[in-house]
């Protein structure tokens, strides 16, 4: 592993090219307004990547080349073919670390990696609505930099039940407007890899264009670093290479 953490940033970059709110919010799509906001927070080496590169930003050598992918989906989680799943599943459980975006909870890849539905309550107004998310766990690592909590006045409404399994540890928990919660930053292990879901990030609002926002990514990125990519998944076994020569002991020798 190189001194740098290898980022990839997948988006699936369709909103960008076909809604001109988006396109004008976004010129460089979400990816790359989050490559753009992270650069300066860590010792980052970022490539990106969307649903219309080559093996849809899935390529295997690329994958065995990045330490931290993060995963941003929406209305074509159907379109991304299962075979690039299972690599992205099986570079988690080898050590990849692994982000998963606002919308991105509804993946392929996330549901696969935590073998459940995903689902959730959501509401979309015009202008959108206020969230606070806040800090349930000061002292994890990924709210460092945080204060109380992150306030977004204009957001999309994501709310309870969440139908994922209990996270190993919650960071952010969620308050809208209309009184929902939701947890919209957890953690999760699976084989060797880290999984964080962070919610913020509608594709309508200027969410990764918030500083405080950007600084919460970059925390979970450095977080969810691997410390050896060399290890292998959980469930890889060998069989030792040497018999042992075991003797029995005296008493239990049948010639005794």
């Amino acid at each position: 592993m190189t001194d740098k953490i290898r980022v990839r940033i997948w988006n699936e970059g369709v909103h960008e090219k076909t809604n001109p709110l988006v396109a004008k919010l976004y010129p460089k799509g979400m990816h790359g307004a989050i490559a753009d906001g992270i650069q300066s927070l860590g010792d980052f080496e970022i490539t990106t990547a969307t649903l219309d590169s080559e093996e849809q930003g899935c390529a295997q050598e690329v994958l065995d080349n990045t330490d931290v992918l993060l995963w941003w989906g929406h209305c074509h989680h159907d379109k991304v073919e299962d075979e690039y799943v299972k690599r992205v599943q099986q570079r988690v459980l080898e050590g990849m670390g692994l982000l998963v975006l606002h919308s991105g909870h509804f993946s392929k890849i996330f549901k696969a990696l935590l073998g459940s539905t995903c689902g959730l309550r959501w509401r979309e107004t015009i202008e959108g609505e206020r969230e606070r998310l806040w800090v349930v766990d000061p002292s994890h690592p990924i709210a460092a930099g945080v204060e109380d909590c992150i306030e977004l006045p204009h957001t999309e409404m994501y709310g309870e039940p969440f139908g994922v399994p209990t996270p190993d540890e919650l960071v952010f928990m969620s308050w809208f407007e209309g009184g929902e919660v939701f947890r919209s930053g957890a953690t999760w292990k699976r084989g060797n890899g880290k999984i964080f879901y962070f919610r913020p990030g509608h594709e309508t609002y200027p969410i990764y264009y918030e500083d405080i926002v950007l600084r919460v990514i970059a925390n979970g990125i450095k977080w969810a670093a691997p410390v050896d990519l060399t290890m292998k998944p959980v469930g890889d076994f060998q069989h030792p290479k040497e018999k042992l020569d075991l003797q029995l002991p005296e008493w239990a020798r049948k010639d005794s």
